[in-house]
């Protein structure tokens, strides 16, 4: 590091000195009234700042060009899952689909329960709980569409997502059943908007919303 200071020097001194301190040359130009003197180490050249420079610049284009590289392969990896990942999933699509077009029989047992869950609604809505409950119909009726729409149900859910959401349709319809049949009102509508909303989500899941009607 180069440092400048000023010392008191003779009026009538006119040469330039030059001394040698810890391996440094102090040079020391002489004016009237004062000597500026600078120590300058003699590693610290302008071609020794140029090569440092140089070799500085370099290296960080070097580094950026690995980064840059780095990167590419990366997103090029990314990619590559990325379009396995849609590849996989439009082959789920279309082997559903598949399974949905040949399941007639089930289709019809699921537009049933779209049915009965519309009446039920309308009639909950009304607090009218004797129609609710002559539409979700008791024992042996009441057991059979609902043992054909899990049937519906089970054949066609693959995914867990899709399975979970049977369950709370389950669970929920089993509390709309209870609670119409007790004349509770309150508890009725809660069971009725989780059972329609579990599945209306199932069929979204499924991509059955198109196939049935009143969704």
């Amino acid at each position: 590091m180069a440092t400048n200071f000023l010392s008191t020097a003779n009026l009538f001194h006119l040469a330039t000195p030059t001394y040698v301190h810890n391996n440094s040359i102090i040079k020391c130009n002489v004016k009237r009234e004062s000597t500026l003197c600078q120590v300058v180490n003699p590693s610290v050249t302008k071609r020794g700042i140029s090569i440092g420079f140089v070799t500085s610049l370099v290296l960080s284009l070097s580094g950026k060009g690995l980064f840059d590289a780095n990167a590419a392969i990366l997103e090029a990896d990314d990619d590559v899952e990325l379009l396995e990942k849609v590849k996989k999933d439009r082959i789920k699509r279309l082997e559903k689909q598949g399974v949905i077009s040949s399941s007639t029989k089930e289709t019809g047992y699921l537009q049933d329960v779209v049915y009965k869950l519309s009446e039920v609604g309308k009639a909950i809505e009304k607090n009218d709980l004797t129609t609710a409950g002559s539409v979700l119909g008791s024992g042996k009726d009441a057991t059979d569409w609902v043992q054909k729409a899990n049937i519906a149900l089970n054949k066609l859910s693959s995914s867990p997502e899709e399975k979970t959401e049977v369950d709370t349709f389950n669970s929920s319809l089993a509390s709309l059943v209870s609670s119409v049949a007790q004349n509770d009102v309150k508890s009725s509508k809660i069971a009725f908007v989780s059972s329609a909303a579990a599945f209306e989500k199932w069929t979204s899941l499924t991509g059955l919303v198109g196939k049935l009607k009143g969704l």
